[in-house]
């Protein structure tokens, strides 16, 4: 069964960083591109990064964009996002998945506050 664990949110103040991870199972993930999404408070859930299966090219939303940085190891079955310069904004639910997995795992809670 494919398993997608998010982990690695909390609280961060303005300006500082979180490192999220997400660990997967019962696939072969590294034939899979990877995606982060997040769901802002109030907000439909947005793409927020991905990576190709050989973590050869990233993209990112305009919204992260020099900011945020996703990787993969794929000998750990890992995706991993570096989150720099957080904003309140920033603030919100972060999943992963790969494209057309029909469901979502639990997410973890990015809060960024003063």
């Amino acid at each position: 069964q494919v398993r997608l664990v998010e982990s690695g949110g909390g609280l961060v103040q303005p300006g500082g960083s979180l490192r999220l991870s997400c660990a997967a199972s019962g696939f072969t993930f590294s034939s899979y591109n990877m995606r982060w999404y997040r769901q802002r408070p109030g907000k439909e859930r947005e793409l927020v990064a991905q990576i190709t299966s050989a973590g050869d090219s990233t993209s990112y939303a305009d919204s992260v964009k020099g900011r945020f940085t996703i990787s993969r190891d794929n000998a750990k079955n890992t995706l991993y996002l570096q989150m720099n310069s957080l904003k309140p904004e920033d603030t919100g639910v972060y999943y992963c998945k790969f494209p057309l997995l029909p469901h979502w795992g639990q997410g973890t809670q990015v809060t960024v506050s003063s």
